[in-house]
């Protein structure tokens, strides 16, 4: 056992497929110092075969940082924490909550909650290769698995493969009938079963996720759990993680104005190594969400990122009318 800190997991934005990739975890970090954040899952058999290492680039400027790996063959998983390990990461995470098509044919994400043992024995084995914190990312249940007793049983199975994070995503996840999107939205939130779960594993740090939104539902949460893991909205809406980190750690928030004028350096940087500004721009779009002239913002960005030679000016360009309306 490490005797981890809670607080280091009080607050945690998700790894998202397509979303949470290193320019989406600057800027998250440029409004959130505390937040622990996670890569978008990348598989083992990605780095061990296909020898993809560009995977796991990220910046200094990102940690705390964890890397999350899909995956299910015990040694592969090992080997593939331990590049993680190397390359930095502050944390190797493994997914058993993802249910799409791509990952069940992989036989790994949700589907893997059928097979504890198994998860067991990969966590064990990535545990054995690497000094720092191995953590698991669930669901509550899959498809038939509508008993408590199922969760309980498969975190028994972690706790005994030394895992002392869980993260669990407080739905189920149907594997056949609903699409990954679907998947996200329509089955049931059901927080007092994850509650439940802190309660009689108090020395498990339980890291709560699902439908999260606001600064006043993350402090019920930690009420009842030890973090709380924003999604979607922390993508949507981005300033949500200046004001939780200003309710969490008293932090002054930074305006939306500052957090653009840190990511000047970034973007340039970026520029002149050849990264296509759209790569970037495309998850600034949501940081004026709810504020006057925050659709223009998005329009400028949006139509003009993808053309050649679109550089900060463009930037400057979309902000302008905002702070105008402002």
């Amino acid at each position: 056992m490490q005797n981890l800190n809670p607080s280091d997991f009080q607050l945690s934005v998700a790894p998202m497929m397509d979303w949470t990739d290193r320019h989406c975890r600057y800027f998250h970090r440029l409004l959130s110092p505390h937040a622990l954040l996670y890569t978008e899952m990348v598989t083992s058999a990605a780095l061990v075969r296909g020898k993809q290492l560009r995977l796991l680039e990220h910046s200094q400027q990102e940690h705390p940082v964890a890397l999350q790996l899909g995956g299910s063959d015990p040694q592969e998983l090992a080997e593939a924490a331990r590049l993680g390990a190397q390359a930095g990461y502050d944390e190797i995470n493994l997914n058993v909550g993802c249910p799409s098509d791509r990952v069940q044919s992989g036989r790994f994400g949700a589907c893997l909650m059928r097979e504890p043992a198994l998860v067991g024995d990969c966590v064990k084995a990535m545990r054995d290769a690497v000094t720092v914190p191995v953590t698991v990312k669930c669901r509550i249940g899959v498809d038939d698995q509508d008993e408590y007793a199922d969760l309980q049983h498969f975190t028994e199975t972690m706790l005994a493969a030394g895992v002392e994070v869980l993260t669990v995503h407080a739905r189920k996840a149907w594997l056949q009938g609903l699409s990954p999107k679907e998947n996200r939205e329509i089955p049931p939130l059901d927080y007092e079963r994850v509650y439940r779960l802190k309660r009689e594993f108090p020395n498990l740090i339980v890291v709560i996720n699902g439908g999260i939104t606001t600064v006043d539902a993350v402090r019920e949460h930690l009420k009842h759990v030890d973090g709380v893991m924003l999604g979607r909205a922390a993508y949507h809406d981005p300033y949500v993680l200046a004001r939780i980190e200003a309710a969490l750690y008293d932090m002054p928030m930074p305006t939306r104005e500052s957090v653009l004028q840190h990511m000047r350096p970034y973007v340039e940087a970026e520029l002149a190594r050849g990264t296509a500004l759209k790569h970037i721009t495309r998850h600034l779009l949501g940081l004026y969400q709810g504020e006057p002239g925050a659709r223009g913002f998005r329009r400028t960005l949006s139509e003009g990122a993808h053309l050649p030679g679109a550089g900060w000016a463009l930037i400057e360009q979309a902000v302008a009318p905002v702070l105008v309306a402002a």
